[in-house]
């Protein structure tokens, strides 16, 4: 499985970005794909993850009702929609993908994307 991830960039807070996953090769070993990210000096951090069949989404709280997390099943492509940014979301974003159902672990990921950087300014 191969992910690229894109739409990362430089946003005021309060601004809004929509980072995009396309996923290729075996889609068809995939459960979900989650975004994860990270910030200098810390650790990856689940931000949100959907069941490729789209019945199941999972947010961490720092990111709920800020972050939509959605996918395009006919473009093998899932889609996080960050609104109301703030500072402490700047880091690295991280899409991946799993076969399992631990959604939030990190280590249950097998294949992950380049990341792409989401800055906040105050």
């Amino acid at each position: 499985v191969q992910l690229q991830a894109s739409g990362g960039g430089l946003v005021q807070a309060g601004g809004s970005l929509r980072l995009a996953c396309a996923a290729s090769g075996r889609a068809w070993s995939t459960y979900a794909l989650g975004w994860f990210r990270q910030a200098p000096g810390k650790g990856r951090e689940f931000v949100a993850a959907i069941t490729w069949s789209g019945t199941t989404t999972d947010y961490a709280d720092s990111v709920k009702g800020r972050f939509t997390i959605s996918r395009d099943s006919a473009k093998n492509t899932v889609y996080l929609q960050m609104n109301s940014l703030k500072p402490e979301d700047t880091a690295v974003y991280y899409c991946a993908h799993t076969s399992t159902s631990w959604l939030r672990e990190p280590h249950e990921y097998n294949y992950w994307g380049q990341g792409t950087q989401v800055t906040v300014s105050s």
